[in-house]
């Protein structure tokens, strides 16, 4: 088989005429362009959706090889946004209503051989249009074009047209469903096993091939599971044979896991595992849904080593390719669903909705990482006959996995396998999540918390502390209500980034600020909530700049350490005050809950003041419940104290006041340090200082310097945080940034950007040339990086 990518020398228009289907057309006007391709590219916010909401026209020219004819010659689109139509030398081809799947089309009889042929696609992006998601409003731009990558397959007439590889570990075996296209007399199924990229192929068995459909059951022996932090992933080469020759073959890649749902929760090979993820959309600035595969890998790494969660929910529709095999490669369990959000249209949009349905399951069940089938459209109302299809499709196209169907209605129509479902229930003061026995109508099914949060209380980077430490909090409310509820499988957070949105939804200015990180992927204080609950890499995040300025009435209230230590070191002014270990956190069903400041003083008032050394303590214990709790919320024991501290050794309020503005308040005094160490296993793995900034400068996170012109071009994330000199993010840096690319670099997105809460970022492309590029960031404040960048060829 031969695979011949073409994402180059495509020519683009932001209009589509009906002659440029035809062979002869005048492309001069025309835009050349690479996939993947936006239709167009978008200011970071501020922006008319309907920019991006067009009728466009691609086309491409390509020589047929005469060594082509007899063949089957079958054309991928990955992913185009949202309704295409395929035209081959004027010829219509293929339509396809979906933005979220491939599709394929076999262009053997419409080429003509050893001569040029033209390829021209008509793409609808569109929000008017009768296929899912559309019909009604939407939480999430939709974006548009060629977004994801195209590719020839030139086979012989007879080849495999689908495999299902089916792993199973008790008993060990491989089941495999496979369509043979074409069959002929003579033929033998051949399959064969090896570790991802390791040594030989070792036989598993073979078989003649009598008919289309069939199925083969072979042993397997010496296999290593595919588990999270060892997720191992083996080959198998499925070949047909004829008269001694190979005339086709395919390679999937796989891994051996039982993954499945009980009415108690989820279990992966037997062991119980709670689910702790967060919901993905697959946009980024500027140009929407665009991004190469090193991005998609990028995010996935994001989730899983930076956020240290172990699920994914790909919101509200299946995502590309390389991102799923990425959580395959890293351990990252996958939901994911068909296309839409809330509205449920006429029987033609059902019917499309089905069609999603069986191209998403035969086009990812491959994946070890996927567990669960989203069968409903995001939280829309019970449909009973609509949804006993999409169960029966996805049962009968993958009687592997479970289905569940997101929705936000308590007690709805059961028809899935799991009920999964929108808990929003906290909002600060209720409960955490509801129990299952008042969601679910059927106790005995599993039970899924598919979102938590996000619009419930919207935080932006550039957001007062509180409130970014309010945003924290509820993150690590649910998470511990979920993991004290023994029956529910697991939860994921709304969202993993900030992301653009129509004006009816988010804050007016096209984004929906809901995301633990923001849209560079730079994080929030709450992704550290996530990031805490792993154990590799150390956490050690404070909630507060420990200026009192950042909070009412100057009190100290509510200050968090988000750590995954064993222990963290208190100093004010060099001064040991305390230390705090992971069982003071009021998060007791947390590996690595927060742990409240509640102790500004230490032994400071015993060693300084002429007092006798329980009247000290005493104080100390009333000025760090006023720092603690505030002036407005003082708890009824802080009146017992006060009176104790008056009646037993005659202080007076004015006293307590002098103390509270020396020790805690820091009122008219010089500049307070505070410094905080991380302790694992006795020794120090992260410090934090606070202290008066004297020095900014600019922290430049380059997701990778050594890019690829490989079957597309290449791109590198550039994240972006203005630092004190201790590391820590001024939230109120806004400046401006500008960006120069020199060499074989082009940028993404504007010159000049401001940055939001200390935070932005850029991208940067390939541009078909191997060698050097240099990206330059300034500030006139922080100066200038220079950014090396290395592109090569792939071979």
């Amino acid at each position: 088989m031969e695979r011949l990518y073409w994402n180059n020398d495509w020519k683009f228009a932001e209009t589509w005429e009906e002659a440029m289907k035809e062979a002869v057309y005048p492309e001069n006007e025309m835009e050349d362009v690479r996939l993947p391709h936006t239709c167009k590219e978008l200011p970071y916010h501020y922006f008319d959706e309907h920019a991006y909401q067009m009728l466009c026209g691609y086309r491409r020219h390509f020589m047929a090889p005469e060594a082509w004819q007899g063949k089957s010659v079958e054309l991928t689109f990955e992913g185009v946004a949202h309704d295409a139509v395929v035209y081959v030398n004027g010829t219509e081809v293929k339509a396809h209503h979906c933005g979220y799947t491939a599709f394929f089309v076999e262009l053997a009889k419409y080429l003509k051989y050893g001569e040029d042929n033209v390829l021209a696609v008509r793409v609808d992006s569109r929000e008017n249009l009768n296929i899912p998601p559309f019909g009604y409003a939407i939480d999430y731009m939709t974006f548009g074009g060629m977004y994801r990558e195209v590719y020839v397959q030139v086979r012989n007439k007879t080849h495999l047209a689908d495999v299902f590889i089916k792993p199973q570990i008790h008993p060990l075996q491989v089941t495999t469903e496979i369509t043979v296209q074409n069959i002929s007399d003579g033929i033998t199924l051949q399959q064969e096993i090896r570790k991802k990229g390791e040594g030989a192929y070792r036989p598993l068995g073979k078989m003649p091939v009598k008919q289309t459909n069939m199925q083969t059951v072979f042993p397997v022996q010496e296999i290593r599971l595919w588990e999270l932090e060892n997720p191992h992933l083996y080959e198998i080469r499925t070949g047909l044979w004829k008269n001694g020759e190979m005339i086709d073959a395919r390679v999937d890649i796989t891994g051996f896991r039982e993954a499945g749902f009980r009415k108690d929760g989820f279990y992966l090979n037997g062991k119980k595992l709670r689910l702790r993820g967060l919901n993905r959309h697959q946009s980024y600035p500027y140009v929407g849904y665009a991004a190469p595969a090193s991005m998609q890998i990028f995010d996935a790494d994001i989730l899983k080593k930076e956020l240290g969660v172990n699920a994914v929910r790909t919101s509200h529709y299946p995502q590309s390719q390389d991102f799923i095999r990425r959580c395959d490669e890293i351990g990252l369990l996958v939901f994911t669903e068909f296309p839409g959000w809330q509205h449920i249209g006429d029987e033609e949009w059902k019917r499309q909705a089905v069609q999603n349905l069986k191209e998403m399951i035969v086009q990812y069940r491959n994946h070890p990482s996927i567990i669960l089938w989203g069968v409903r459209i995001n939280e829309s109302q019970d449909d009973d006959v609509f949804y006993r299809e999409t169960n029966q499709v996805a049962h009968e196209l993958d009687d592997t996995r479970a289905t569940g169907g997101v929705r936000m209605l308590k007690k709805s129509h059961l028809l899935e396998d799991v009920y999964t479902y929108n808990d929003f229930l906290h909002d600060g003061r209720h409960p955490g999540c509801e129990l299952k026995r008042k969601v679910t109508p059927d106790m005995k099914k599993p039970y899924l918390i598919s979102e938590y949060n996000g619009h419930m209380f919207p935080t932006k980077p550039f957001d007062d502390e509180e409130h970014r430490t309010e945003h924290a909090i509820r993150h690590a409310n649910v998470l511990n209500a979920v993991a004290q509820e023994p029956d529910i499988a697991g939860s994921f957070g709304w969202c993993m980034f900030d992301y653009n949105t129509h004006k009816d939804f988010g804050s007016g200015d096209r984004i929906c600020y809901h995301g633990v990180m923001d849209m560079f992927r730079n994080p929030k204080l709450a992704a550290a909530v996530y990031s805490s609950q792993q154990e590799d890499t150390p956490v050690l995040e404070l909630s507060s700049s420990m200026d009192i300025g950042e909070h009412s009435g100057g009190n100290r209230s509510g200050n968090w350490m988000i750590t995954n230590a064993d222990a963290v070191r208190m100093y004010k002014n060099s001064k040991l005050i305390k230390e705090y270990h992971r069982e003071d956190s009021p998060y007791r069903a947390l590996a690595h809950g927060p742990i409240p400041v509640n102790d500004f003083i230490g032994n400071a008032i015993v060693e300084n003041e002429p007092m006798k050394p329980k009247q000290a303590r005493l104080m100390g214990q009333l000025l760090n419940m006023t720092a603690y709790y505030g002036l407005n919320n003082l708890p009824a024991k802080f009146y017992l104290l006060a009176l104790r501290l008056m009646v037993c050794y005659h202080m007076k309020p004015k006293d307590a006041v002098a103390l509270y503005t020396r020790y805690v308040g820091d009122w008219g005094t010089t500049s307070t340090v505070y410094k905080f160490e991380a302790v694992r296993d006795g020794k120090v793995v992260k410090t934090v200082i606070k202290e008066p900034m004297q020095q900014a400068h600019l922290e430049v996170k380059v997701s990778a310097y050594n890019l690829t012109e490989g079957r597309t071009y290449d791109m590198a994330a550039v994240r972006i945080r203005a630092l004190d000199e201790n590391g820590n993010v001024l939230g109120f840096f806004n400046e401006p940034v500008q960006f120069e690319v020199k060499g074989v670099l082009e940028l993404i997105g504007p010159k000049t950007i401001c940055l939001q809460g200390g935070m932005g970022g850029t991208y940067v492309k390939t541009t078909g040339q191997a060698g050097e590029g240099i990206l330059t960031i300034e500030n006139a404040q922080t100066g200038k990086i220079c950014e090396h960048f290395q592109v090569a060829r792939e071979e």
